[in-house]
């Protein structure tokens, strides 16, 4: 290594003696200045190493087409230090991008094994993780097939590592994933779920759940074993991958048969803590994710028992998300004698008198919904319901005075409590409640009956890209 007077590395003149000994030295030579260059990828100045970059391509793909062994050795040097330099920055991997890298590399892979091969696949994967380009030839140049292929083969755990990583990146595209179908290979993605860097992991995470929003999907990803991995991934990852395997959890639920199964992996506890959590996002998850799974009774009795907790316990924005879940699952004829047998009105009583205008809007709304209900109407009248809602005709928030009316309109028509609550048939906001209900069963009896075939949602994966 050559160092000018004042003891700085002469950048330029290293180039030169790197780039004679490629064009003009022997096999050894080459070898020996390639991983010099290699050693010094991490301090060498970007330009420098990008006028490299030429010479390792022509090497990589030298005699490419009968692929001599003889060469394994050069093209190896060539792929570990393209490797080292693709590690500085994205500039220096799209330049290798579009010097065909990933083709180069492709073609190679087929006919290589042991320690060749993880030189490649690890070249591969920093080539297609930085560069776009990258990824789109691997992606349509019969690249997946030649993964695929090495999957099936490969034994190495360190290889076979690598080459999932690999294939995490390419199924997060559409026309992938239409390929892996095709090829039979949607279990390496499951696979890729619990094996290699947590951001590998969490990309093959997101793609089962593309995979997951049709029918036929998630009924596939389930009989692979997804479920666990996915959980397993919900529960010790980050919260950005929290996010990722909360909400692929909740594009599976949809398959009916799984339901019980993901909250037997302990996906509901897990859940409680994105709705607890400060991430909108996360509560939105985890309110979606709660209304499918309660479809379950033995769910539904699981959830709603967190729920009291994070009413109990919680801040004003996560005692709103359990509410407004509350409320959600009061619509739901099998979830009503859950939530009314289970100790959770008291505590929405309790929250009606003392939470935030976002908790009391939630807790109205659910005690409205549940107020269509007379067995609910009881619980409801036994819990001192009533006279907070009355109170409540009368309150600035208008949201509020409307979930109240509504309640007391469906406690009015009750002859169990009519007598009670007439005294309230002139206040202004009970009366206008009345008249819209009333208008809105007339339309409802004019409007023609017809059979509804309700099922789960199945959307179109080629919406997602």
């Amino acid at each position: 290594m050559y160092e000018s007077e004042s003891g700085d590395i002469d950048w330029e003149n290293e180039l030169r003696k790197f780039q004679n000994a490629i064009a003009t030295g022997t096999k050894s030579k080459r070898i020996k200045a390639m991983s010099m260059l290699a050693r010094y990828s991490k301090h060498a100045p970007e330009h420098v190493l990008a006028r490299t970059i030429p010479f390792l391509m022509e090497i990589l793909g030298h005699n490419n087409r009968s692929i001599d062994s003889a060469n394994f050795s050069l093209q190896m040097a060539s792929a570990y230090c393209l490797k080292c330099i693709a590690c500085r920055s994205d500039e220096l991997v799209t330049q290798m991008g579009a010097n065909d890298a990933a083709q180069l590399l492709l073609n190679l892979l087929p006919h290589s094994d042991g320690m060749f091969l993880k030189v490649l696949v690890k070249c591969l994967l920093v080539v297609v993780g930085f560069c776009n380009t990258s990824r789109a030839v691997v992606a349509t140049a019969g690249g997946l097939g030649i993964i695929v292929d090495k999957l099936s083969s490969c034994e190495d755990r360190g290889i076979r590592r690598y080459l999932l990583e690999i294939l995490s990146l390419l199924a997060l595209r559409r026309n992938v994933r239409r390929e892996i179908v095709r090829l039979d290979a949607l279990h390496y993605v499951v696979e890729a779920v619990g094996v290699g860097s947590m951001v590998s992991r969490e990309r093959a995470c997101q793609a089962i759940g593309m995979f997951g929003v049709t029918r036929e999907g998630r009924r596939a990803v389930v009989e692979l074993g997804a479920i666990l991995p996915v959980v397993e991934l919900f529960c010790s990852g980050d919260h950005t991958t929290k996010l990722v395997a909360g909400n692929t959890l909740g594009v599976i639920s949809a398959h009916v048969d799984c339901i019980r199964s993901i909250a037997q992996a302990g996906a509901i506890p897990l859940y409680s803590e994105l709705l607890e959590g400060g991430d909108p996002s996360g509560k939105d998850i985890a309110e979606d994710a709660f209304c499918v799974l309660a479809v379950d009774e033995a769910n539904a009795i699981e959830i709603v028992g967190h729920l009291v907790r994070i009413m109990r316990d919680g801040d004003n924005e996560a005692k709103a998300a359990a509410a407004n879940v509350v409320w959600d699952l009061s619509t739901y004829n099998h979830s009503i004698p859950v939530v009314r047998d289970s100790g959770v009105i008291p505590v929405l009583v309790e929250l009606l008198g003392s939470g935030s205008n976002d908790v009391k809007e939630n807790v109205s709304g659910a005690f409205s919904q549940m107020s269509y209900d007379r067995v609910n109407r009881i619980a409801l009248s036994d819990a001192g319901v009533v006279p907070i809602f009355i109170d409540l005709l009368h309150d600035d928030f208008e949201e509020l005075r409307d979930n109240a009316a509504e309640a007391l309109v469906n406690f009015y028509e009750d002859p169990l409590y009519h007598d009670s609550v007439s005294h309230i048939i002139d206040v202004p906001s009970f009366r206008s409640m009345q008249n819209r209900l009333a208008q809105l069963r007339e339309t409802n009896e004019r409007a023609p009956v017809e059979r509804m075939n309700i099922d789960l949602p199945a959307w179109n994966s080629d919406q997602i890209t």
